[in-house]
């Protein structure tokens, strides 16, 4: 599925030596790869700009007691980042991901099903040492 973001087109931070530098092309980002990568790393890159940018709202493990479907359907122009996806969405949250019109969303984990999600969905990290800084980047999956 594949539709235009409607929060940011980009999203940019830099964290001591890191720097995450995301273009987002659709309105659900799935963020894919191996265990090492960097994806956990680059959440709480982002996680940590929430606090002065309303538009984000991360979410991972540590909110696995709360309820994540009232707080999606709660939320209204925001990017939400989920990190460890796998396990806090079920089935009925990741449909209505896929159909919400009023957020954008970067969601970190290894399986997209039930999010309507095509090829254009996918995306892995990139990341690319400069100087004494690593750059994370997103490029489609495969």
């Amino acid at each position: 599925m594949k539709s235009k973001p409607v929060v940011m087109e980009h999203f940019s931070t830099v964290h001591s030596s890191f720097i995450v530098d995301f273009t987002f092309k659709n309105n659900i980002t799935i963020l894919m790869g191996d265990s090492g990568t960097g994806k956990t790393a680059a959440f709480s890159f982002i996680q940590e700009c929430m606090a002065i940018n309303s538009k984000i709202l991360c979410l991972n493990y540590l909110d696995y007691q709360k309820n994540i479907q009232e707080i999606i359907r709660d939320a209204e122009g925001k990017l939400i980042v989920i990190d460890n996806a796998d396990i806090l969405l079920d089935d009925y949250t990741r449909k209505y991901i896929s159909l919400d019109d009023k957020n954008q969303y970067l969601i970190i984990g290894r399986n997209p099903r039930n999010l309507f999600a095509t090829r254009e969905n996918l995306y892995e990290l990139k990341s690319e040492k400069i100087g004494e800084q690593t750059k994370f980047t997103i490029k489609e999956y495969l």
